[in-house]
């Protein structure tokens, strides 16, 4: 190929590729980080060469070749990186199975058994400070004011009824 060339033909620089195509590929691997990336990127490039036009002269044709190949390595990135974005996030979710298989539902149903016959073994108060705090959430001076006593005392009776629901269910759930 002549540098005198006003046009350079793609029959040319497909050729150039394939002759110089270890070097193109080392170049580019470092430029891309992959060697997979500059294989598959100069292996398109190559196809995209069968054309019948030319391109204008070319001082530098492996610097052209080296140039034009990091661009559709960077057009190929973008759009996977469109593609990835694009995922429909619900579609994923719906993937994932969150029901509980037979043996959580077995579990969980006798860990519920077995708080309710905890909740029942409390003293009514400490049953209604319990249901009060952790079921409907409640602030302890709003139970205080309910029951008519102390929020010391509700804190008191409320530490009672934890500790003694948490041996309960340590001993019947073992």
């Amino acid at each position: 190929m002549s540098r005198q060339d006003s046009e350079t033909s793609w029959v040319s620089l497909r050729q150039l590729l394939i002759e110089q195509y270890d070097d193109l590929r080392r170049r580019l691997t470092r430029r891309l980080g992959s060697a997979d990336a500059a294989h598959e990127t100069l292996h398109e490039l190559y196809l995209r060469m069968d054309r019948p036009d030319g391109v204008s002269a070319l001082r530098n044709p492996a610097t052209y070749i080296l140039a034009v190949a990091v661009n559709l390595a960077r057009d190929r990135w973008r759009t996977e990186n469109r593609r990835a974005e694009r995922v429909d996030e619900s579609a994923l979710y719906e993937l994932i199975d969150e029901n509980p298989g037979p043996e959580q539902v077995a579990e969980g149903r006798s860990s519920l058994e077995a708080l309710v016959r905890a909740l029942d073994l409390l003293t009514p108060r400490q049953r209604m400070i319990m249901v009060a705090a952790r079921f409907e959430r409640l602030p302890q001076a709003e139970i205080a004011r309910r029951l008519n006593i102390s929020t010391r005392l509700v804190q008191i009776e409320l530490q009672r009824a934890l500790e003694f629901c948490e041996e309960f269910l340590a001993k019947n759930l073992s």
